[in-house]
């Protein structure tokens, strides 16, 4: 996912919901800016599936719900309007002016890193989720290698990290009671870049 400012002009709640119904792309909302995302990857479009597969297996007699990136997040203290890749919630969703495809309570959100955004998804963004109240648990997931942080909140103001890296490896969720393995979470993801493939091939070649 890679954000490029649009027009700076200032927007209005209104406006953007207007806009992004009619748009072919999703984008951001932040203080009245907006941001288009793109650049999306296969390995971004694979861990995603991964984990809403997984998770949403793990709660079909569980009073838990997850939602993938088309569902959008509002998050009023910082007055932003986002998509993360993967959201649980507890319970029934909580509605931002009582539409469906906006949601203000998730226990657990999860970003799969891009080189263009793994900076933003780890520091502001962050920032802006820990205002949420509901808001419990953090995953930022490489997709280039296997390593997953993991946010979880242990009182006010605190949070504690722990870095999965082995194949072997287990997530241990602490906001929902469920374990992933980390091959279940990179299954069919393919670390060689296409930059990667394209040097091995000049090399080839010029030999």
């Amino acid at each position: 996912m890679q954000l490029q400012l649009t027009e700076q002009r200032h927007y209005t709640l209104e406006e953007y919901l207007q806009l992004e119904e009619a748009a072919d792309y999703k984008s951001e909302y932040i203080d009245g800016q907006i941001i288009p995302m793109t650049g999306r990857s296969t390995n971004h479009n694979r861990i995603t599936l991964n984990l809403s597969a997984e998770l949403n297996a793990a709660f079909k007699k569980q009073n838990y719900e997850v939602f993938m990136e088309g569902v959008r997040l509002w998050i009023p203290k910082k007055r932003i309007f986002t998509y993360p890749d993967v959201m649980v919630i507890s319970e029934e969703p909580e509605y931002y002016e009582k539409r469906t495809d906006t949601i203000v309570n998730p226990k657990m959100i999860a970003e799969v890193l891009s080189k263009s955004t793994k900076g933003y998804d780890r520091e502001e963004k962050f920032v802006a989720y820990r205002t949420i109240e509901s808001f419990q648990e953090y995953l930022l997931i490489d997709q280039t290698r296997i390593h997953v942080d993991q946010y979880s909140k242990t009182g006010k103001k605190r949070w504690q990290i722990r870095e999965y890296d082995e194949e072997d490896e287990a997530i241990e969720f602490t906001s929902v009671p469920v374990q992933m393995s980390l091959l279940d979470l990179y299954n069919k993801v393919v670390f060689e870049s296409v930059e990667e493939k394209r040097e091995a091939v000049h090399a080839e070649d010029t030999q």
